[in-house]
């Protein structure tokens, strides 16, 4: 759609991008796929073991597209109601196939091409299926069972669990066969065929799925019923916002990725599997980071997702207590107590980055985790997440990790934090990050003031090493160094230390953030990963410089591609693609940024920690 025509949420084109990482995913919680791919992911299933696990490539039956030789063709990304369309016209009829994932019926996807006739002509109308579908993977070991309900039938294996002796998760997988041909027949105006894929851990999950798509697709309502929840989903995350065409069309097309994402509102019984960079829809082997989660889940979406839908906030949240287990792990194996959550996890919590350095210094991820928590909490004041659901065992793990890493100084009687990688990949092995120690920092205060409103007993140890903690400043200049040792013009990857104004919200003054934010802003690489300079916008946008806030969330936009507002990580086209974190960072302006809204904890009179009134600043 180009700028200022038609609706900002349905994105249309004549003409597929050149690279297939750039077509538009459809997604539910549980699967996923790019369109016209021959793979779909489902979540949780992962193969490999340590750094090698990936997300499994289960064969897709939907992955089909209409051949069309000189017919003409459009293409739309319908954010409104969760569907892509294909239409090809010809002279005296369309063809048109519809694709989406099912989301309230989540272990299911479904296809359907309805052919039309546009006038009075009575011969048959064939269109012809393209597919390049094979019922193998490389990561599955797949049988064939008896077909069900009219549908071919697979199941299998992973070929390699995460951890030695782990579990290898179990894929069953129902599909309508795909004919090569359809025709309307001569008396037929009209005929839509409906194609299902029923993909789930349990055969009887899978059948049940597949019967109840077969039930609704007979009675006509089987897309109505998706739309339905879509629409519900996307009601209850309504955002509007009066801009210019192309700020308001990213807006759609980052609620409409993220959203894809989250589970359903009826379904809190399904196990979540947590968020990565570029979403189910990718992350095999090689790409997308596997489709491991990182800090971008639970910095960069979470604050967003739990303002628009606070019960996929928890399933989030659920996500890292049922991986508890494998952090704590982590912390003993690098001799540490507590709990060391993965820089990359999969599905047990434990390390499964490829590359050794990031999983053992980029530590702050274990900080970022706790801050989710901590957000949850003083928005929801949900006490039974803490004390019924494991969440209470997690805090106070975190909280006995950084105690354990801290090593005090007597020169400067205070603690430090050594041999680590900040946000900034650039530099490794540095001593006393200041985004690290400040979210080390954040995390001890909330395990104390947790601890009180919860009446348990906590160290004192905690809030002592939270006062202690060196958060690096330059007195003389103002500004924090982004660790020790750090010389003013550096280069830097991407946001660090001006996270440490928003959403750390550390304590400084205006004066100190300018300086934070002049310091940073030219020096951080021009073509880093695409959330970076929505934290600046941020930054700006609280200095009331709307202006400035406005020229560095201008740069997010060349992280935006055609037609489908399909984000890359690298404004250069490089790193992972439909990147949620940019999204993320995206959203947070709109959401934190332009309305100056915050969430903040406020300590009553005895003592507890309260979620505030939402403030503006």
């Amino acid at each position: 759609m180009a700028d200022g025509e038609g609706d900002p949420g349905v994105f249309t084109a004549t003409a597929l991008p050149g690279d297939p990482r750039l077509l538009p995913t459809v997604t539910n919680a549980l699967l996923g796929t790019r369109v016209f791919r021959d793979i779909l992911h489902a979540a949780g299933v992962y193969s490999g073991a340590a750094g090698d696990t990936h997300r499994a490539d289960v064969p897709s039956p939907l992955g089909l597209r209409m051949a069309a030789p000189g017919a003409a063709q459009s293409f739309a990304l319908d954010t409104w109601t969760g569907t892509f369309s294909h239409t090809i016209q010809c002279p005296g009829y369309t063809a048109t196939q519809q694709l989406y994932a099912h989301h309230s019926l989540v272990h299911l996807m479904a296809s359907s091409v309805t052919i039309r006739r546009l006038d009075g002509s009575t011969h048959p109308i064939t269109v012809q299926l393209q597919s390049l579908f094979v019922p193998q993977s490389q990561d599955l070991q797949l049988s064939s069972g008896p077909d069900f309900q009219g549908a071919h039938y697979i199941y299998g294996q992973t070929l390699v669990p995460e951890v030695e002796g782990g579990p290898r998760p179990t894929v069953h997988m129902l599909w309508t066969p795909i004919p090569q041909w359809l025709t309307l027949g001569g008396e037929e105006r009209e005929r839509c065929w409906q194609f299902l894929t029923a993909v789930a851990g349990s055969e009887e999950e899978a059948k049940r799925s597949y019967s109840a798509g077969l039930s609704l697709a007979a009675a006509g309502s089987l897309l109505r019923s998706h739309i339905h929840a879509w629409a519900a989903l996307r009601r209850g995350s309504s955002v509007e916002l009066d801009g210019p065409p192309a700020l308001r069309q990213a807006l759609h097309g980052c609620l409409y990725y993220l959203l894809s994402a989250l589970p359903p509102r009826d379904s809190p019984g399904v196990p979540f599997h947590g968020i990565s960079p570029g979403g189910l829809s990718n992350g095999t082997r090689g790409e997308d980071y596997w489709g491991h989660v990182f800090w971008d889940q639970d910095t960069w979406m979470f604050p967003n997702i739990l303002l628009l839908h606070p019960g996929a906030a928890r399933a989030i949240l659920h996500y890292r207590i049922r991986t508890l287990e494998g952090a704590k792990r982590n912390a003993r194996e690098q001799g540490y107590e507590g709990a060391k959550f993965p820089w990359e996890s999969a599905a047990t919590g434990r390390e499964v980055c490829p590359e050794e350095i990031y999983g053992e210094q980029e530590i702050h991820i274990s900080g970022d985790v706790l801050m989710a928590f901590e957000q949850y909490y003083c928005t929801t004041q949900d006490l039974k997440l803490f004390q019924e659901d494991g969440g209470w065992e997690l805090v106070e793990a975190v909280a006995q990790y950084w105690c354990s890493r801290m090593v005090w100084s007597e020169e400067e009687q205070l603690y430090h934090i050594r041999g680590v990688m900040p946000p900034d990949e650039y530099h490794s092995q540095v001593d006393n990050s200041a985004y690290t120690n400040a979210v080390a920092r954040r995390s001890l205060n909330f395990a104390a003031v947790l601890a009180r409103d919860l009446l348990l007993p906590a160290p004192e140890e905690w809030e002592d090493r939270a006062r202690k903690i060196k958060v690096p400043f330059d007195e003389e200049r103002k500004y924090h160094p982004e660790y020790d040792g750090y010389s003013p013009g550096e280069p830097v990857k991407q946001a660090d230390v001006v996270l440490l104004g928003f959403p750390l919200m550390h304590p400084m003054s205006a004066e100190v953030r300018r300086n934070d934010l002049e310091m940073y802003e030219p020096v951080t690489d021009p073509v880093g990963p695409a959330m970076t300079w929505s934290m600046f916008a941020v930054g700006w946008l609280e200095l009331k410089e709307p202006q400035r806030a406005w020229s560095q969330l201008e740069k997010c936009f060349s992280n935006i591609t055609e037609p489908f507002k399909v984000w890359v990580e690298n404004a250069d086209g490089s790193g992972a693609v439909n990147f949620l974190t940019g999204m993320g960072g995206f959203l947070q302006v709109i959401l934190f940024g332009f309305t100056g809204f915050r969430c903040l904890p406020r300590k009553a009179e005895n003592g507890k920690c309260k979620a505030s009134p939402s403030k503006l600043l």
